[in-house]
């Protein structure tokens, strides 16, 4: 497994597990999955569906939410934060690098934080997440400052 890196207690992002370190990840402790490949990717070892085969034989709940750079939204970001919700912690949470899995769970504990964007985006590459890809960068903060308490005090946007 590549780049694996805590969030928190709850969250751990990766690159793509193997079959065995999935079947592993109940003895980790951990009690679901979020893939966020797309089914098809390059390099895919393991399709979504046999992967939810795999995690939930392994009696963990199973989560696929398909991103790429093509489809990234906001509202990809806020279908994700309520099914992290409903999930039962902690979560292991990959896409091929870690990438988008990290993108996508840093965007949810900066809100839940209420952190802003460039806080966001320097506690991610503090925590040795490099994103390469502006675009990305640009999603995340825009979503976390629109969603975020601490953007609008900071941009001088609060009501008094």
């Amino acid at each position: 497994m590549s780049n694996r890196k805590q969030i928190n207690d709850q969250i751990t992002v990766s690159g793509q597990p193997s079959e065995s370190e999935i079947l592993a990840l109940p003895s980790e402790g951990f009690r679901a999955v979020v893939n966020f490949r797309t089914s098809g990717e390059d390099d895919q070892p393991i399709d979504p569906d046999q992967e939810r085969k795999m995690v939930e034989s392994a009696g963990m709940k199973y989560v696929h939410v398909p991103v790429s750079m093509d489809t990234i939204s906001h509202d990809t970001v806020d279908q994700f934060r309520q099914q992290l919700e409903a999930l039962p912690k902690p979560v292991f949470a990959h896409c091929k690098s870690g990438k988008r899995a990290g993108a996508m769970t840093m965007m949810h504990v900066a809100v839940e934080n209420d952190m802003s964007g460039v806080e966001t985006l320097a506690k991610a590459e503090q925590m040795g997440f490099e994103c390469d890809v502006p675009e990305l960068k640009d999603l995340v903060k825009s979503y976390v400052d629109q969603r975020s308490d601490a953007s609008t005090v900071q941009n001088g946007n609060a009501s008094n």
